[in-house]
């Protein structure tokens, strides 16, 4: 079996943070270097806070995330606040300039509930004028058409173990994909399967909840280099404000 801890290293290996050659991470590490506290909603491994920190952020850092192996693998560094717990959990009181949610981790807040008790946690733990940043793939892309086994990533995790991983559309219903994600030897025996369910918003529908928690809207973009929403946009980023 491929334990949960193995699960979160591998994570690592395919999917590495590097602004250099990733226009997204790019994107959200130059909102992260020039606020001055950060919430990182969702942090997964810590990988983007501890790429921070090694850049010279001085000012404070939290990751929250409720997957105790990602976590676990967060707490290499000490010397940013690790947070067990969604998003819905987040109990700060107007305490950041700026909460950040990245890896299109804003999708895994699937029912309305979900959505509204964690828009208004975020929101209370924003300064007054404090920013929330975060990207959901534009459902008129049809992203999970593409998630399939001729699709596998060929990865070596940490142990030097040759791997397989591919994931599986099981249902599309209205806005919201279940999958599931396998991680095989090469051979096809099946080590791990994770099974995942996202939602898919439209600009109108993040707006609405949005205001609905009291943020609004600051800018909208449709690629990285904040270029507007089009018909062939894959992506809706979002910066919403705190404006009292």
């Amino acid at each position: 079996m491929y334990s949960d801890a193995d699960a979160a290293g591998l994570y690592d290996r395919l999917n590495p943070w590097d602004p250099e050659q990733w226009p997204a991470d790019r994107f959200f590490e130059g909102l992260l270097m020039s606020a001055g506290s950060v919430l990182d909603v969702g942090c997964g491994t810590g990988a983007m806070l501890h790429r921070a920190r090694e850049r010279g952020h001085r000012g404070r850092l939290v990751g929250l995330d409720p997957d105790r192996a990602a976590l676990a693998r967060a707490r290499r560094r000490a010397d940013v606040e690790w947070v067990d717990g969604g998003a819905a959990d987040a109990a700060w009181d107007a305490e950041f300039e700026l909460a950040l949610m990245v890896s299109h981790a804003f999708q895994c807040l699937v029912t309305d509930d979900e959505l509204r008790t964690s828009l208004a946690a975020i929101r209370r733990a924003l300064r007054v004028g404090g920013r929330f940043a975060f990207e959901t793939r534009h459902p008129q892309a049809r992203a999970w058409e593409d998630w399939n086994p001729t699709n596998a990533s060929e990865v070596t995790d940490a142990a030097g173990r040759p791997l397989r991983v591919w994931h599986e559309v099981e249902s599309v219903a209205g806005d919201v994909v279940s999958f599931r994600e396998i991680t095989a030897e090469p051979g096809g025996a099946v080590l791990r399967t994770h099974r995942t369910r996202l939602r898919f918003l439209g600009v109108e529908a993040l707006d609405g909840l949005l205001a609905g928690a009291g943020l609004t809207v600051e800018g909208r973009y449709g690629d990285w280099d904040r270029g507007p929403i089009t018909p062939a946009s894959r992506e809706i980023v979002t910066i919403a404000r705190r404006a009292s």
